[in-house]
């Protein structure tokens, strides 16, 4: 596989732009009939946007945070469910970009210049809470490991070349085992069914003892030993996703209104777009639109400059950033996807139309962990102080 490799943030920002334009064609039919994005997913991989968080003394553009930010806002705005495909490999990137050596960072990073793709193996159904990891790594006598487990809503899997998995070695530390999509014992299930999203092909991975070397194993419970952005920067493409979501469908119910939608007899107005109650409601949802969107790119500025100069202090003010711009950006989401039909009529709930993709996208990728809890530490933060924990969901 050859990739194009993008020089700069503007570069990345422009090939995302045109991507997100070309997604948004077909993206109705591809949820309807729940066609696998692969296509797309291999135009993804093609443009060379896949691998713009590289490090520079690697060959990549190693873009801000802020540039990744808008990236999946736009790509969030055509299709959540391609956006969402994505979000992982780059949390996985920056997995290696911390704790994987000089070999590991050498041999990964040419991997994606190249336009391979990570997945994910985190989640796993069944256990007492989403941290409790029983996927185990057991060691070889020649360094080597067996993995053994069953990962759960494993997006981008199916798509990947490279499916990293959360894994609990002898020790019981976490760590990441980067683990070849066809490696024997992996089996990769397309089990996904889920009311929104609907093309992630987030399904499920089995591992039956499969033999993973001791160079693609990484360990992550270091991660968390120090201040970190390994949450804050997972979390901030979560937000950046809603964000598009919510923009999304206030755009399409613009162009609804504007080309079907017909004013209500007592409003006076010749054409819906006169109708001042409807004026009145689309102000205000842009409002929750352009605060979402605010707040991410507080956030992702926030990240930028704690991961110039990372501490205790600046880690903190970067999670706490990024939980308030997923709160809003998640609350926008299914505020405006809902508010689409009350602003468009009764034309906009026909199921030819699919305009309904929008809430199911947004009610479930807003699923992914409660805001309540970010609600919970920012206030925290702000009547004493308390830094938000380091388990990398926040």
């Amino acid at each position: 596989m050859t990739a194009h490799v993008i020089a700069d943030d503007v570069e990345a920002l422009a090939v995302a732009e045109a991507l997100a334009a070309e997604f948004r064609t077909g993206a109705a039919e591809r949820d309807a009939q729940r066609r696998l994005p692969r296509a797309e997913v291999d135009r993804l991989s093609a443009s060379g946007l896949l691998a713009v968080t590289v490090p520079a003394e690697h060959g990549g553009a190693d873009v801000r945070a802020a540039t990744l930010a808008e990236i999946f806002r736009l790509l969030g705005s055509a299709d959540a469910s391609l956006a969402q495909i994505p979000q992982s490999h780059f949390v996985y990137v920056n997995v290696i970009r911390r704790q994987g050596t000089d070999e590991q960072r050498k041999f990964f990073f040419a991997e994606l210049l190249a336009g391979r793709r990570f997945g994910n193996a985190q989640s796993e159904a069944g256990t007492r809470h989403v941290q409790d990891i029983r996927t185990r790594l057991e060691r070889r006598s020649d360094g080597s490991y067996l993995l053994t487990g069953v990962k759960h809503y494993c997006t981008g899997a199916l798509f990947a070349d490279w499916i990293p998995v959360l894994a609990r070695a002898e020790d019981d530390n976490l760590h990441v085992a980067y683990v070849s999509r066809d490696a024997p014992g992996v089996t990769v299930a397309d089990d996904w069914d889920g009311m929104g999203q609907r093309t992630t092909a987030s399904g499920t991975v089995r591992l039956d003892a499969v033999p993973v070397p001791a160079d693609r194993v990484l360990p992550h419970h270091l991660t968390f030993r120090g201040p970190q952005l390994h949450g804050a920067f997972a979390q901030l493409l979560h937000a950046a996703i809603d964000a598009g979501i919510a923009g999304g469908a206030l755009a399409e119910a613009a162009r609804f209104v504007r080309t079907k939608s017909r004013p209500w007899f007592e409003s006076g107005a010749d054409t819906a777009v006169e109708d001042p109650l409807l004026a009145q409601r689309f102000g205000e949802l842009a409002l929750h639109v352009r605060t979402a969107e605010a707040l991410l790119k507080e956030a992702a500025r926030t990240v930028d400059t704690a991961r110039e100069h990372l501490t205790d202090d600046s880690a903190a003010e970067a999670s706490i950033a990024v939980a308030a711009a997923k709160v809003r950006a998640a609350e926008a989401a299914v505020e405006v996807a809902s508010a689409l039909f009350e602003v468009s009529g009764t034309r906009s709930a026909l199921d030819s139309l699919n305009l309904h993709r929008h809430w199911r996208d947004a009610r479930t990728h807003t699923l992914h962990d409660p805001v309540r809890w970010k609600v919970q530490h920012i206030g925290r933060y702000v009547l004493d102080g308390t830094r938000p924990p380091r388990h990398g969901l926040l």
